[in-house]
C-alpha cells in the first residue's frame, strides 16, 4: 500500500487516507448561511475519495468575514445548513472539517472576481451586501485597497475570543469531526503574530512572546470548547516572506505552543501580507511543513501546488508531512484521490468510487484498454 493511501488516526478520528481538501472560500453565502452550493461543492470531494474535507474559512463573528458573502457560525441558526453537509460527507466516506476564522483588517473586502464593489443596488439586495469597519491589532490597513481598521482594545479581544469558542461549540453541534484554527494568510491571529501588522506597545505587541499571547489565548479557548475526543488542527503561515516579518524559527515556537495546548496537526502554508516575495512553484511549501514537523515535533499537512500523485507520495515518504492538502487542484479534479490510487497501482481502485460510478468508470477504462 502506498503511504498516500494508508490510514492515520488523530484522537478519535481515523482518516482512510492522507489526502485532504484544504479550506477554499466560496463567497456564496447570504448573511453567513450555508446553502446548496456548499453541499454540492464540498460533497463532490467525498465522492472523489478524499478522506477529510475542510469547509472554508468560517467567520466566528459578522465583522470577521473576509467579505459579505462568507460562511459564518456566529449564531445557532447557521448550524442546521452545515449539518446537511457533515451528514452527507460522512455518509460517503469522508470526515467533515471546519476552519474557524476572523479576517481582522482584511475583512469587508470585495468579492475576488469583481475586483471592487461593483454591485448594483438590485445585486446588493439579492446578494445580502454588507459593509463594515474592520478590527485589527493596530489601526493600520493591509494595503491601500483595504479599509482602515479600528485597533482592538482588551474588551474587543475578549469578545472575539469568546466568539471563537462559541463557534467551536456550534461546529460540534453541526456534526463536524475536526476543526482548524486559522492563524495564517494575514488574517486576525496572523496579524497579532506578525510585526508587519502588530504595532502594539502593550502586552500583546513587541516581543514574539507578547505577539503570541492573544492567538494562544484563542487557541486555548477553542480547544477547551471543542470535545477532547475530536482533533483540532491549526493553519499557520510558516513565513511571511518579508524580511521583517515572521520566520520559520518564530513559527517553530508557535507550533510547539499549539501542540502543548492540544493541537494535533499544523497545516503549513505561508504569506498573507502586502509586499511579500513568495517563490511560488510546484511543492514550494513542502519544505516549510518539513521544518515545522521536524523542529516542533508535531504532525504537519503540506499544501500548495501539489498536483501529481507521485509528488504527494514522495512528500510523505521523505517525512516532510503527514497529510497532503489540495485546494485548487481539488477544484480542477474533484476525483483526484481515486485517479491517484490507480496511478500508484492500488488494488481495486474502482472500488473506492461511489457504487453508482465505479462500475461504469471501470467499464469505460476496460473498453479503452486502460485496465482489464
Amino acid at each position: 500500500m502506498s503511504k498516500l493511501f494508508s490510514p492515520v488516526t488523530y484522537r478519535g478520528l481515523t482518516l482512510k487516507n492522507r489526502v485532504i481538501v484544504a479550506p477554499m472560500c466560496q463567497y456564496s453565502c447570504r448573511h453567513g448561511f450555508a446553502n446548496d452550493w456548499h453541499l454540492v461543492h464540498l460533497g463532490r470531494f467525498a465522492l472523489g475519495g478524499f478522506s477529510l474535507v475542510i469547509a472554508e474559512a468560517t467567520a466566528v463573528s459578522p465583522e470577521g468575514r473576509i467579505s459579505y458573502a462568507d460562511l459564518g457560525l456566529w449564531e445557532d441558526g447557521q448550524i442546521a445548513p452545515l449539518k446537511r453537509v457533515t451528514e452527507f460527507l460522512r455518509a460517503h466516506g469522508a470526515a467533515a472539517g471546519l476552519q474557524l476564522a476572523h479576517a481582522g483588517r482584511k475583512a469587508s473586502a470585495p468579492l475576488p472576481w469583481r475586483g471592487g464593489f461593483t454591485e448594483t443596488e438590485a445585486e446588493k439586495e439579492a446578494l445580502g451586501f454588507e459593509s463594515w469597519t474592520p478590527v485589527a491589532p493596530s489601526a493600520e490597513r493591509h494595503s491601500s485597497s483595504y479599509a482602515m481598521p479600528e485597533a482592538l482594545d482588551e474588551a474587543g479581544m475578549t469578545r472575539i475570543r469568546d466568539a471563537w469558542a462559541a463557534a467551536a461549540r456550534r461546529a460540534d453541534a453541526a456534526g463536524f469531526d475536526m476543526i482548524e484554527l486559522h492563524s495564517a494568510h494575514g488574517y486576525l491571529l496572523n496579524q497579532f503574530l506578525s510585526p508587519i501588522a502588530n504595532k502594539r506597545t502593550d502586552k500583546y505587541g513587541g516581543s514574539l512572546e507578547n505577539r503570541m499571547r492573544f492567538p494562544l489565548s484563542v487557541a486555548e479557548a477553542v480547544r477547551a470548547a471543542w470535545p477532547a475526543a475530536k482533533p483540532a488542527f491549526a493553519r499557520i503561515s510558516v513565513t511571511d516572506w518579508i524580511e521583517s516579518g515572521m520566520t520559520a524559527d518564530d513559527n517553530v515556537l508557535y507550533a510547539k505552543a499549539l501542540k502543548a495546548i492540544g493541537y494535533d496537526l499544523i497545516h503549513c502554508s505561508s504569506g498573507g501580507f502586502d509586499g511579500a516575495s513568495v517563490p511560488v512553484g510546484p511543492l514550494y511549501q513542502a519544505p516549510l511543513a518539513e521544518a515545522i514537523r521536524n523542529r516542533a515535533d508535531v504532525p504537519t499537512a503540506a499544501v500548495g501546488l501539489i498536483t501529481k500523485a507521485q509528488e504527494a507520495e514522495q512528500i510523505l515518504e521523505r517525512g516532510q508531512a503527514d497529510l497532503i492538502a489540495l485546494a485548487r487542484q481539488a477544484l480542477d479534479d474533484p476525483n483526484w484521490p481515486v485517479h491517484a490510487m490507480r496511478e500508484l497501482g492500488a488494488e481495486n481502485s474502482y472500488g473506492q468510487w461511489p457504487q453508482q460510478a465505479g462500475y461504469a468508470v471501470r467499464a469505460k477504462d476496460k473498453a479503452l484498454g486502460v485496465t482489464r
